[in-house]
């Protein structure tokens, strides 16, 4: 067990989760409430892309930041200190979204000009599905007409033969939960199937027919499968009967996600979008969310990996501008980690590590003493379960 002081683990609680958590959202979430989103946001990525990215940047922030910290917005069973807290951002994120999907509005964003678009409306849609109480239910009628609008709009767009197919499955089932009956199953329908084929064996998926050595089976894939098939997955029985498959993945592969946490809270900078930072753990946290970690595994254990992740990318020096606005990097400051499609709001899908906060506070993953995770027992003389693939 770690010490009560100074290791790695020992700040993993959840009121150090929650200060990350307002580092991260609040210069969106306020400026988009005073509709200075466009006005105040820089737009950093590499030379000569401004231009291009200033159409899709400001979006990006927005739909991947609230993806992130959905499960925690509708969370009603918070003590009254945690809950003043969280009924201000959930607040302010319904104003963000009126103030994104409002054509009236100064930051009105874009959700048809480009190929972008269908990302992170889709990443908007999905955390509709994670908050569908404070971000749905509670939107005012006119503001619930718009987004339908601004989801509609992404249609237009044909996605890329990869990953790309479930941002548009992913927003057809927002379209199906907020009850609009020209929901196109067909989209859903093919991203599926073809992820079905796709899939490489031992709890991942190809990006499109080939497999990739990155973190895309946490940032998209496995999130917005395990997502669309608890949405609509009832709709039709070869929906349902891919569940089970997808959830015994999404459990193996977050078995080796835990085990990719060094002892330092550090994981292999390895594949594309690593300016994503903590997000590359989306999947891990989605399964601590939805208490379904891998027998063996336990939530405290993995409430101090995700924490020692946080604190490595979040808290490394240069992570933030003055104003609070998120730099290119993983640890600290580092452009040259910026693809050519990386911009600013690009880089707020690291909020997707914040989903546990969506479990309430007596829950193991956060009543438990601190835990040492899997490769801090093992680089420490400790024994460890041994690790075997998943036939499957």
């Amino acid at each position: 067990m770690l010490e009560s002081k100074g290791t790695v683990g020992s700040e993993s609680g959840r009121s150090y989760w929650l200060c990350q958590l307002q580092a991260v959202a609040k210069p969106v979430l306020q400026a988009l409430n005073e509709r200075m989103l466009k006005a105040r946001m820089p737009v950093e990525c590499v030379e000569g892309c401004q231009e291009d990215r200033a159409l899709y940047t400001h979006l990006e922030a927005l739909g991947r930041l609230l993806c992130g910290i959905a499960p925690w917005l509708d969370n009603d069973r918070v003590p009254a200190d945690e809950e003043e807290l969280r009924r201000k951002y959930a607040e302010l994120a319904r104003g963000a979204i009126d103030a994104a999907t409002d054509p009236n509005s100064v930051d009105y964003m874009n959700f048809s000009e480009g190929y972008q678009p269908i990302v992170d409306a889709a990443f908007l849609a999905q955390a509709l599905l994670r908050a569908p109480n404070e971000l749905w239910v509670k939107l005012d009628d006119r503001v619930r007409s718009n987004v339908v609008s601004a989801l509609r709009a992404t249609r237009t767009r044909k996605p890329h033969y990869n990953n790309w197919l479930l941002f548009g499955a992913t927003i057809e089932a927002a379209l199906h939960m907020a009850g609009e009956s020209d929901w196109d199953p067909m989209r859903i329908d093919y991203a599926l199937k073809q992820h079905a084929g796709w899939y490489a064996g031992d709890g991942a998926y190809g990006d499109g027919p080939e497999f990739h050595w990155d973190y895309y089976n946490s940032f998209v894939i496995i999130p917005m499968l395990v997502d669309v098939l608890r949405t609509v997955g009832n709709e039709y029985g070869d929906w349902s009967s891919m569940r089970e498959g997808v959830m015994k993945h999404a459990i193996r592969y977050a078995a080796v996600q835990e085990r990719f946490i060094a002892p330092d809270g550090s994981f292999p900078p390895i594949g594309r979008s690593l300016a994503y930072r903590s997000g590359a753990f989306q999947s891990l946290a989605q399964i601590a969310l939805l208490d379904m970690l891998p027998e063996g595994l336990e939530p405290a254990a993995v409430r101090c990996a995700l924490a020692a992740v946080i604190r490595r990318t979040l808290e490394a020096q240069g992570t933030f501008t003055t104003e609070g606005w998120l730099r290119i990097g993983l640890s600290g400051h580092q452009p040259g980690l910026g693809e050519a499609y990386i911009s600013t709001g690009s880089l707020y899908l690291c909020a997707a590590v914040f989903l546990p906060l969506g479990l309430p506070p007596e829950h193991p993953f956060w009543s438990g003493a601190d835990r040492e995770w899997t490769s801090r027992l093992a680089w420490g003389g400790s024994p460890i379960p041994i690790d075997s693939a998943w036939k499957g």
